[in-house]
């Protein structure tokens, strides 16, 4: 029997309706998460925990509220189910977007990543943007971008859960009313899938991803600099201080971006190399070579990341011409110190982050792949992660 609790409000927090479950037949996830603690009223629309699962231990908990991955259960090389993303045990924490505010397994929307001064133009119309990140816009908004929206859910079955967003035409600057869908799958083969697929009633842009951080050793007390990295690219694009693209693309050979031959984060993350020293780690998009003449193949294993503590290797698939590898930089920094997660306080360097993408800034980039979408068009993109043992 579900009972109302109380009626939160504040600053940088939603209006949260929170209800709390006295029945005994209620139970927690693989992942130990009490579904309880995310059923909820955020703006008037309900939230809730749905739970995706396979016959091969494979499980991940889902919330409508930004279409965030909330925990991911795969075996490790002992058979012992291991949560490998980080986040909360809470819909509270992650809707105080003032005192907590992160991305955290959310489906990031209308833009990942960062547009520069917070500008761009689509034939003779320039568009201003909602500004969030120093001059610059960052993942559509940040707090009130998509990633902080409450997203109408439907269970398809056991395995797949879509979710859908409609967003109005002027939603931080951006143009158009877009209609758009985030289909999460769990597979028979272990591999988290993902679709995105969006119409629009005028010329926008979009750019959708998820923002997992992964620790495959599922000890997140300690940074993941052992964890193995791969990157199919021989391209990488170099960024400024405020981590936006110069424009170049530049290749990895002879520098700390070279991930073609697997090897620890650690050995190279603290180089003097002048972009890992702007970003504090890794925070740079790659040029993928699974893109080639306009196409992604989705087929051929576009990078990679393993864990030598438990075994566990994730192979990541997109149709999209980059991924974004963040080294979870500002964890365990500033107001980040104290913050409890699901698995206690997180130290910097914890994670990594896996995303697939167009480049950065690219309106503005009008040589590189283009994020438009017109009237009559559908945006579609995809990934997806496959989790085994070696």
């Amino acid at each position: 029997m579900r009972q109302v609790k109380s009626l939160l409000f504040g600053a940088g927090m939603a209006a949260i309706l929170l209800s709390s479950c006295n029945c005994d037949k209620c139970q927690t996830t693989a992942s130990g998460l009490d579904p309880a603690a995310f059923d909820t009223t955020i703006n008037d629309k309900p939230v809730k925990l749905y739970t995706l699962k396979n016959a091969n231990g494979m499980e991940v908990c889902i919330t409508n509220y930004g279409g965030r991955v909330v925990s991911l259960v795969v075996p490790d090389r002992d058979k012992k189910p291991t949560d490998v993303v980080l986040g909360f045990d809470n819909i509270r924490q992650y809707a105080d977007t003032l005192n907590s505010p992160t991305d955290y397994g959310s489906s990031v929307g209308r833009y990942a990543n960062r547009i520069k001064n917070a500008k761009f133009s689509l034939g003779d119309t320039e568009y201003q943007l909602k500004v969030n990140d120093g001059p610059n816009c960052l993942h559509g908004g940040g707090t009130t971008g998509w990633m902080n929206c409450v997203y109408d859910a439907e269970q398809i079955d056991d395995q797949t859960l879509k979710l859908t967003i409609v967003a109005p035409d002027g939603e931080n600057g951006f143009p158009g009313t877009i209609t758009a869908t985030t289909t999460y799958k769990v597979t028979a083969d272990n591999t988290l899938d993902i679709t995105w697929e969006a119409t629009t009633d005028k010329e926008t842009i979009i750019n959708q991803t998820n923002h997992n951080y992964y620790n495959l050793s599922g000890d997140f007390t300690q940074p993941g600099y052992d964890m193995v990295l791969y990157v199919n690219a021989d391209n990488f694009t170099p960024s400024d201080k405020l981590y936006i693209p110069t424009g170049e693309i530049k290749s990895v050979e002879g520098t700390p971006m070279d991930f073609r031959t697997p090897h620890a984060i650690g050995d190279s993350i603290k180089s003097q190399f002048d972009q890992i020293q702007n970003a504090g780690g890794y925070d740079h998009n790659w040029c993928l070579n699974t893109y080639k003449d306009g196409k992604g193949d989705d087929t051929q294993v576009c990078a990679s990341l393993y864990s030598p503590k438990t075994g566990i290797f994730m192979e990541m698939f997109t149709n999209e011409p980059g991924v974004q590898v963040y080294s979870g930089n500002f964890q365990g920094v500033g107001n980040e110190v104290n913050i409890q997660h699901k698995h206690g306080p997180y130290p910097q360097h914890v994670s990594v982050c896996l995303e697939s993408q167009k480049f950065p800034d690219s309106p503005n980039k009008k040589d590189w792949v283009q994020p438009t979408l017109k009237p009559g068009e559908k945006y579609f993109s995809h990934a997806a992660y496959k989790f085994s043992v070696k």
